[in-house]
């Protein structure tokens, strides 16, 4: 109708203002497809919020929570009963085992035990450690890290499941790889069972389509966003700018392969995880004095003993509990069965083994690095401790910076802005290697060089765009991944419990016993010989 009406008004003028009419209809254009877009958004909004409350209400909570319990009880609390043994193992094999840290031929496609564990690290170790403790405090008060510890305490055994039904399903590619994870744990495992061999199919396909998503949101947009957020804040770097460094460098090590990534985490994960602790941890020392106070907010923020931000008392326990389960998920990614798939590159032949390696990666991240974290901001006086409500007009890593800024000064935030840049991107190499492994799954071998270049390119979109919907997203299909994973952890929990019950007997009792290694007999064979 606007096109019509001008398109005749210009019979009558001069030529001049056909082309205002051609604008004309170009704007009238425009604005149908902006409404259009509008709509489709909303539209994405109202059906992720939909689905992200049932994925992270109550039966997320029990799945997550009840199969750490499960997997607790059935091992005999691993956790606890042989925490010298799995410390000895993991991290304290670093000095005084040569196996652990030793670098695979060129010809060997596996990867180190400690280079699994810091690419493992490099994805969990991210912006949730920072932006999602303080998100956590802010919406669900100081009790919320209590919630973030039963997660990751009982997360510990879900990880350690995760990894040890890993090793014991995982397989070789066509190129001499290791590919494991709850894929394939999924379809030969919980597929195995009589009558399950298609379910077991079906929930592989979901897990791996779900990961593949979810790699380019929580695994990618997400972090580089809030890189360059940061950048652009602390120190005026366009966001643009950032872009195109992180592409570069993304393309010349995602392109490269495991080997490459590994090669890179190995160094930037231990520099980054002690830089950022020593940090926190001067912090602590200066504000020593308020242990006492935090941890007595923590505790009676949890049970409701203490209003959140004025509220009431009830909605304050659902406010800590739901925030510290969500972001201490999205955090240590326990029950995700996300990082079981670098795990399973590992050189390591005992299942338990590389199960240990778990237990210590959630310890670090949540135990750690997510407790320094909160300890930092609630020590530094910018939240109330009596009401969970916070002081200052910020939130996210700009109330993580406020906190190293009360001791470091105007090097505090910029700590903050430089430690985000390391951590999420070190999550960013991480996950490009789960999304690979998802898509291998998913249409072959030759199709990851598709998704890596796709990966790569979709660095630059999340550094300059609004990403508010994606980070939405992002927390969706981290719950839609946890469940076909967590179904295949349980319905395989017989198979953990008579694997670690194996390991126990011949490692720690010194017991006579053939070791549970693969459920494939060639891979037994092979692995049996190589001990």
């Amino acid at each position: 109708m606007v096109c019509y009406t001008m398109k005749n008004k210009s019979k009558q003028k001069s030529g001049s203002n056909v082309s205002v009419d051609i604008f004309g209809c170009l704007r009238f254009f425009f604005y149908l497809k902006t409404e259009r877009r509008m709509y489709m958004v909303e539209l994405i909004t109202n059906v992720n919020s939909a689905v992200n409350g049932f994925v992270w209400g109550v039966p997320m909570l029990v799945l997550l929570v009840g199969t750490g319990i499960l997997m607790t009880v059935l091992t005999k609390f691993f956790q606890l009963s042989h925490i010298g043994h799995w410390f000895q193992n993991t991290v304290g094999g670093i000095f005084h085992d040569k196996h652990v840290t030793k670098h695979t031929e060129a010809g060997d496609q596996s990867i180190s035990q400690f280079q699994s564990l810091c690419t493992a690290l490099a994805a969990t170790i991210g912006t949730g450690n920072i932006v999602g403790v303080a998100s956590a405090l802010v919406a669900g008060g100081p009790g919320a890290i209590f919630w973030m510890w039963i997660v990751a305490f009982f997360g510990m055994m879900t990880n350690y499941s995760e990894n040890v039904l890993g090793i014991y399903f995982r397989r070789r590619n066509s190129k001499g790889e290791w590919s494991g994870g709850a894929m394939y744990y999924l379809m030969d495992g919980l597929g195995s069972y009589k009558g399950c061999k298609q379910i077991g199919a079906v929930l592989a396909v979901l897990f791996s389509a779900f990961c593949l998503l979810a790699s380019f949101g929580i695994g990618n947009m997400s972090q580089v966003n809030s890189i360059a957020a940061n950048m652009t804040s602390a120190f005026s770097i366009p966001a643009t700018v950032t872009g195109i460094v992180l592409v570069i460098i993304g393309a010349l090590v995602i392109v490269g392969g495991l080997k490459r990534i590994a090669a890179v985490t190995e160094k930037l994960v231990p520099f980054m995880a002690i830089a950022y602790v020593i940090g926190a941890l001067v912090i602590f020392f200066a504000n020593i004095n308020h242990v006492s106070a935090v941890f007595t907010a923590i505790f009676k923020g949890a049970f409701g003993l203490r209003a959140v931000g004025g509220g009431i008392v009830g909605s304050g326990v659902k406010l800590a509990l739901t925030w510290g389960m969500k972001r201490g998920v999205f955090s240590n990614e326990a029950g995700l069965g996300s990082s079981v798939m670098v795990h399973s590159s590992s050189n390591v032949k005992e299942p338990v083994r590389q199960g240990m390696w778990g237990i210590f990666e959630v310890f670090a991240d949540t135990m750690v690095v997510c407790t320094l974290t909160a300890f930092a901001v609630l020590s530094s006086g910018l939240i109330d401790l009596d009401t969970g409500a916070v002081l200052v007009d910020v939130s996210g890593s700009a109330l993580v910076g406020q906190a190293f800024a009360t001791v470091f000064g105007s090097f505090g935030p910029a700590f903050i802005a430089i430690a985000i840049l390391l951590f999420a991107f070190s999550t960013v190499l991480g996950w490009s290697h789960y999304g690979s492994k998802a898509c291998e799954y998913l249409f072959g071998t030759k199709s990851t060089i598709v998704y890596k270049i796709a990966f790569v390119l979709m660095i630059f979109i999340g550094c300059t765009m609004n990403l508010g919907l994606a980070w939405d997203l992002s927390d969706t299909f981290n719950g839609l991944m946890a469940i076909p994973n967590l179904i295949g952890v349980i319905a395989l929990s017989p198979v953990v419990m008579k694997i670690t019950k194996n390991y126990v007997a011949r490692i720690i009792k010194k017991e006579d016993a053939k070791p549970m290694l693969s459920v494939f007999p060639e891979i037994q064979e092979e692995q049996e010989k190589a001990m």
